[in-house]
């Protein structure tokens, strides 16, 4: 039966096993299953950040966009080029597009009147130190990696299609990739002159 031993003075099971032995090894049993338990979280945790990792092809929108803001900015004096100030105002007016994927991606960005939160510093700042677009993209996605789930609508391409047999709806959409739109426009063939446009400044000799 359970009791204290007399030679030992410890408490012992019915078996004759020392409680302290008992309690001794409950708590390595604890302490190997809390370790077991971490390992396993720390394995989960490396596999999510390697599934997670930043991929610049995988950007499209930001990496696209902020290069044609950046040749934009290349065009400016470098008075205004190295102050991120005078940068956010610049942003602010490329945001004002109607193009919906780069539209949504200011808004992200905190650029324009709806945006909900504010971060255009992260882009501001970076460019102001010509820091590569590519990673200022990556530090966007590390803040939000929904910028990087932005994609561009598969463009027809101008160059080689029949424009003229492209119905309205397709017309509009090509305008609206564009940043264009054709206000007032009622009539098809006046979508059509409208896309011809943009063919030709896109290189097409025949139409």
């Amino acid at each position: 039966s359970s009791g204290i031993n007399e030679s030992t003075g410890l408490f012992q099971t019915s078996r004759g096993i020392p409680l302290d032995s008992i309690v001794h090894q409950y708590k390595a049993d604890q302490f190997l299953i809390k370790m077991q338990f971490f390992h396993s979280l720390l394995l989960l945790s490396v596999l999510l950040l390697a599934s997670a990792k930043y991929d610049p092809a995988k950007c499209e929108v930001c990496i696209k966009f902020l290069t044609k803001f950046r040749a934009t900015l290349d065009g400016l004096d470098s008075s205004i080029q190295n102050d991120f100030n005078k940068i956010d105002i610049e942003l602010r007016k490329a945001c004002k597009t109607t193009q919906p994927k780069d539209e949504r991606f200011c808004w992200y960005l905190g650029a324009t009147e709806t945006s909900a939160t504010g971060m255009t510093q992260m882009v501001t700042k970076p460019l102001a130190f010509h820091k590569p677009v590519e990673k200022i993209c990556g530090d966007l996605y590390k803040k939000d990696s929904q910028i990087c789930d932005l994609k561009y609508e598969k463009q027809i391409d101008l160059k080689t299609v029949n424009i003229k047999k492209l119905k309205v709806k397709e017309l509009k959409k090509i305008l609206q990739q564009h940043g264009q739109d054709c206000k007032g426009c009622t009539e098809k063939s006046e979508y059509v002159k409208k896309v011809e446009a943009i063919a030709i400044s896109q290189g097409r000799s025949e139409l």
